[in-house]
């Protein structure tokens, strides 16, 4: 029901070019946004990897199809090609084409992975201690672009690059007092930007977890038990992982909600301390969908899912209030954070999430 709400109410053809496909950001939607001038590349990016969860769950001809026709369209709605400026959503982007390939034999996928990995692997900055930048050229090291695209690379076979990321990662951005991952450092400055938000704790459950599966190495097991420690004190409520609002943030819970699965369906070892936290994540992904889908509103028979799984969710009156980018990059939420595309993604992400851990028997 998560998958048919977004497919009837966000997914549009391209320019109405046959064989396209990509999610419009809003619902309502403004007539520039159902034109696509407001596209968002990284959303586009999670929703072709919600794409691939669907196909993955219940095989057919038309989800297959669908993945393939918004890799075509992210490609076309780029302009110039299959990367950007910002290595954040490059890496997003990565992490979506590798899993479209490996697991629905999406040969679109391809010719981008070998620029996008590239591009993240070439962005390694060893003269100042390591890290990539969130953006070309900037001096800005942050965990939303090193932990996404240390999973993109580690998936891609480079495990000793995505092995240097991750302990980038926990040397530097670890914040020693609450354990959890802070947003990023300047460098060479080496001033410190001290917001945790619930999509940087996300992914780097998500690397050391898959570099605990590649290495055996006890330091990796060790960090996820540590952060997923962290995260259920300080981001979650009542075993709901908290909500970030809408715009960019409303994709950063099911983020974290997809790397709890991960944690709960792939980190090794039948140790006391692996069972237990493999446990521990499966239990907060099923409680936020439950709360979730509690307090989801249902509209012309599909749900709609709030900005915090904790909240009922709040119907959006009109297009007015539309999220809109700031000088930073960065896209604000609508007045009504439940139209956003990423608020309804993440919906969709937790409820695939659930339908993992719970097909696994978690």
């Amino acid at each position: 029901m998560a998958e048919s709400a977004i497919v009837s109410r966000h997914l549009r053809a391209l320019w109405v070019c046959p064989g396209t496909e990509l999610g419009v950001v809003g619902w309502p939607a403004t007539r520039r946004e159902r034109a696509f001038f407001s596209w968002h590349y990284w959303w586009q990016a999670h929703l072709i990897d919600c794409a691939v969860d669907a196909a993955n769950r219940t095989p057919t001809p038309a989800r297959r199809k669908r993945i393939g026709e918004l890799v075509r369209s992210h490609r076309a709605r780029n302009l110039t090609g299959w990367t950007n400026k910002y290595y954040d959503d490059m890496a997003w982007l990565a992490i979506a084409l590798e899993r479209a390939e490996r697991t629905q034999g999406i040969t679109e996928a391809r010719g981008a992975l070998v620029a996008l990995e590239k591009r993240l692997y070439e962005a390694w900055q060893p003269e100042i201690g390591g890290g990539i930048p969130w953006r070309v050229r900037s001096d800005y090291f942050n965990a939303p672009a090193n932990g996404p695209a240390a999973i993109a690379l580690v998936r891609l076979g480079r495990h000793a690059r995505g092995q240097e990321m991750a302990d980038w990662l926990d040397t530097t951005l670890r914040d020693e007092e609450s354990g959890l991952i802070l947003d990023g450092i300047h460098l060479p400055s080496g001033v410190i930007e001290r917001p945790t938000f619930t999509y940087c704790q996300g992914v780097v459950l998500g690397v050391e977890t898959e570099l605990a599966v590649h290495t055996g190495e006890q330091r990796h097991l060790d960090r996820v038990h540590n952060l997923l420690a962290a995260v259920a004190e300080h981001m979650t409520a009542g075993g709901v992982v908290k909500g970030g609002g809408g715009g960019d943030g409303g994709l950063f819970n099911g983020i974290l909600a997809r790397y709890l699965a991960v944690v709960a369906l792939m980190l090794p070892g039948d140790e006391r301390q692996q069972v237990e936290d493999r446990k521990a994540a499966a239990a907060l992904v099923r409680a936020s969908a439950e709360a979730a889908w509690a307090n989801r509103l249902e509209v012309e028979g599909e749900p709609l899912f709030g900005a915090d799984w904790s909240r009922p969710a709040q119907l959006p009156g009109g297009t007015s209030g539309a999220g809109h980018f700031t000088s930073g990059g960065s896209v604000t939420a609508s007045k009504v954070p439940e139209r956003d595309l990423s608020v309804q993604l993440s919906g969709w992400m937790l409820m695939e999430a659930a339908y993992q851990v719970s097909g696994a028997g978690l």
